[in-house]
């Protein structure tokens, strides 16, 4: 199980820090990747890390402003999100598949496990 949490209201330019907690079952050989999702869009792909820390990608609209990172000895993963703009509003959701599935990284169809999203609202 995957539980989102660090979500909240900011005002344009600030900051926030989204946890992903793991439960259950060891996610340190997965490859765990942020979503968003913003009242009708479609889901969006925000960021993503392998299993050793390495192999980082992000989305256009967030390079440079985000950054993912994380904690197997915890079994954590973390979305540092700065610099923070209206469109960045959505419900964030992190998700997770096993390592070996070398599929696209930004294909939500590919994910076995997820979150219940917690919500990012920038004021402007």
């Amino acid at each position: 199980q995957l539980q989102a949490s660090g979500g909240g209201l900011v005002q344009v330019g600030g900051s926030l820090r989204l946890s992903c907690a793991a439960s259950g079952r060891s996610f340190s050989r997965y490859r765990m990747t942020w979503f968003r999702q913003a009242p009708g869009d479609e889901r969006e792909f925000v960021a993503t890390i392998r299993w050793s820390g390495g192999n980082t990608y992000y989305g256009d609209r967030v390079k440079g402003r985000f950054t993912i990172s994380r904690d197997n000895d915890k079994n954590l993963v973390y979305l540092q999100m700065d610099n923070l703009k209206p469109e960045d509003t959505a419900v964030y959701f992190c998700a997770a598949r096993d390592g070996t599935n070398l599929g696209a990284v930004g294909l939500a169809g590919l994910y076995d496990y997820w979150g219940q999203g917690t919500l990012v609202t920038v004021s402007s």
